[in-house]
């Protein structure tokens, strides 16, 4: 083995180690989403130790290669430091970043903390290289358990021009190229207060069931060939009024949407208006469909490792970003938000050696 050889053998096993460590001291720090003050604390001094200037705007930290040159393209390492309220099912201490059987158990330890400190780690590995073909960026942003307004949508305008992204998420470090866009849309249902026992009134939860077996049958044209077909689902129906004998004059219900590139919100909500007779309202349009080519030189450089790339059924940071983004990362979304959430430890150490082979063909 070259003195060289045994350097970056030893560099990485340090990156690992203290990526580790650093995951046991987030998951044993509550960071439910808005209530990320801690783990960003957390998050700046672990960099300043490093001596890297760290930028703090909400609950959100990012930083910029010591190299930084405005002339290049920028690559953004981005995941977040966020996490949902433990599952009622746990066993263990969700707070205790217990390691058992190769596994650091916690809250977050999955989703997405894993991803975040590998990302940290293949930022530490380039920090200080003056000859990099493209500058890097590290955010650790909040909020995106909830999809809030406060993570990564508050921090970009912050940040230098981004031309792509990686975004870290459990994908068991295969490729998603792409991911369904999510509209929730409210539904309104109008018909006229009556007295249930007189037969008067005009009952809106029929007028609304009429829409809701549209919704239930309804099939999208256009399917995608990494996404499949766009879906809806009708999650909850309700009326404000919460009399027996009282013939309710509003039917509200809510409709889930997941949405493909092949469409626009746009479109879809013609679509909707065009075959619904309730009053169609919704909520956002933030969190569209997106996809990267399967062209771009990350997508390429992971093909080159044998990664697989697929579409993604589930929403991340990537739906909020105005530039191409590759959502990838250690760990296995099928745990994300379960009880007694893990991440294998051998998981991390890949994963951060997976980046690096990434990246050395890009950079």
């Amino acid at each position: 083995m070259t003195a060289q050889v045994l350097y970056m053998s030893n560099k990485l096993n340090i990156l690992q180690h203290e990526a580790i460590e650093l995951l046991k001291s987030l998951i044993a720090t509550p960071s439910f989403s808005r209530e990320e003050e801690k783990t960003a604390a957390i998050i700046a001094k672990f960099l300043s130790a490093k001596e890297i200037p760290a930028t703090w705007v909400g609950n959100n930290i990012f930083a910029l290669n010591k190299y930084y040159d405005e002339n290049k393209p920028t690559i953004l390492l981005n995941s977040h430091h966020d996490t949902v309220k433990p599952n009622p099912q746990y066993t263990k201490d969700p707070f205790a970043p217990i390691t058992e059987d190769g596994k650091l158990y916690g809250l977050g330890s999955n989703d997405a903390g894993g991803c975040l400190v590998s990302l940290i780690a293949v930022f530490l590995h380039y920090y200080d290289n003056p000859n990099l073909k493209y500058n890097l960026i590290i955010a650790a942003t909040a909020e995106e358990e909830i999809s809030g307004s406060g993570g990564i949508e508050y921090t970009l305008p912050y940040l230098p021009k981004i031309d792509c992204a990686i975004v870290g998420e459990p994908t068991q470090m295969q490729m998603a190229v792409a991911e369904r866009g999510l509209m929730v849309i409210d539904c309104y249902s109008y018909g006229k207060a009556g007295h249930a026992a007189r037969n008067e009134g005009e009952n809106a939860i029929y007028k609304a069931l009429k829409d809701v077996e549209w919704f239930r049958t309804y099939q999208f044209d256009k399917v995608s060939e990494l996404l499949g077909p766009s879906k809806m689902s009708i999650t909850v129906i309700e009326t404000e009024n919460k009399a027996h004998n009282v013939v309710p004059a509003v039917c509200k219900f809510v409709v889930d949407t997941r949405i493909n590139e092949l469409y626009s919100f746009e479109e879809v909500i013609e679509i909707i208006k065009s075959n619904v007779q309730s009053e169609v309202k919704p909520r956002s349009t933030r969190l569209r469909s997106t996809s990267i080519s399967l062209e771009h030189p990350l997508v390429k450089a992971g093909i080159t490792l044998g990664r697989s790339y697929y579409g993604s059924p589930t929403t991340s940071d990537k739906a909020l970003m105005p530039f191409p983004s590759l959502k990838m990362g250690p760990g296995d979304s099928a745990r994300s938000h379960t009880a007694d959430e893990y991440i294998y430890i051998e998981e991390i150490k890949k994963g951060i050696e997976l980046y690096i082979q990434l990246l050395n063909q890009v950079l």
